[in-house]
């Protein structure tokens, strides 16, 4: 199993869900974080000043699926995501080697 992990702009997180239903792929874990990478924050004109806002609002989404989907969730994630503008996110590998169902006790491997 693995776990897709992406770091996206809020404003762009219906379009991963429905570019994941779409697969059906519904399972997903989204959370709300603060980040910033290349752009450093940005600048905003406030009351006759300027303002420096380093840490951005981003939506984290997470996706544990089977190894043969691993490479798909990518390739509907990314065009999901995309604005072609720095910020737009990264997408993440993590090895899951255990997955345990708590209702069932169903344990994955």
């Amino acid at each position: 199993m693995k776990m897709r992990k992406a770091i996206i702009r809020p404003e762009r997180i219906d379009f991963v869900k429905k570019a994941l239903e779409n697969y059906e792929f519904y399972g997903m874990t989204v959370t709300e974080v603060m980040g910033r990478g290349d752009q450093k924050g940005i600048t905003l004109q406030f009351r006759g000043g300027t303002m420096a806002i380093d840490l951005l609002p981003k939506i984290s989404i997470e996706v544990v699926i089977k190894h043969e989907h691993a490479e798909t969730v990518i390739r509907l994630i990314q065009p999901a995501v995309k604005t072609g503008k720095m910020g737009d996110g990264k997408i993440f590998q993590v090895p899951v080697k255990k997955m345990v169902r708590v209702r069932t006790n169903e344990v994955e491997a």
